[in-house]
């Protein structure tokens, strides 16, 4: 198999791979934070801690980070899902995902905000997805940024 047709599949698989990952695991830091949520107002103590702040989530969440790094590489490259044509609309779209990670993750601390469950899913997924876009926008970004100084 020819190296760059290899390169093009890893981009691919660690695309679906990352976006997989990142749905299932928000949707699990959802559950979690529903259910911290609804032990700190039974009891004003959580018992159950929250996925990403578990000894478990830290490697799931680099595992995310790394996966989103292979992207922005292999895009830099050439060799990767996202093309040149493609960069800017993926870049204002991770932006925008990076943001809404941030607001969302603004209801968890507001009682009672879109609860029960929209609230949750919305900042776990969103976080998640986040963590996994953010190498790959910081990557591309960088990589924007040199092309339109080179050519000054």
């Amino acid at each position: 198999m020819e190296k760059n047709a290899m390169l093009g599949k890893i981009g691919t698989y660690a695309f679906l791979i990352g976006i997989l990952i990142a749905l299932l695991v928000g949707v699990y830091q959802a559950y979690t934070l529903e259910t911290a949520y609804n032990e700190i107002e039974e009891d004003g103590i959580a018992e159950t801690e929250v996925f990403f702040a578990s000894d478990s989530g830290g490697p799931v969440a680099w595992v995310l980070a790394i996966l989103g790094g292979i992207i922005g590489v292999l895009a830099v490259m050439g060799k990767g899902t996202i093309t040149a044509k493609e960069t800017p609309g993926f870049l204002l779209a991770g932006i925008g995902l990076l943001v809404m990670g941030g607001v969302f993750w603004g209801f968890n601390e507001i009682p009672g905000f879109l609860t029960p469950w929209i609230g949750s899913l919305f900042s776990g997924v969103s976080l998640s997805m986040a963590i996994f876009v953010a190498p790959a926008v910081g990557i591309l970004a960088i990589k924007a940024i040199w092309d339109m100084g080179k050519d000054v």
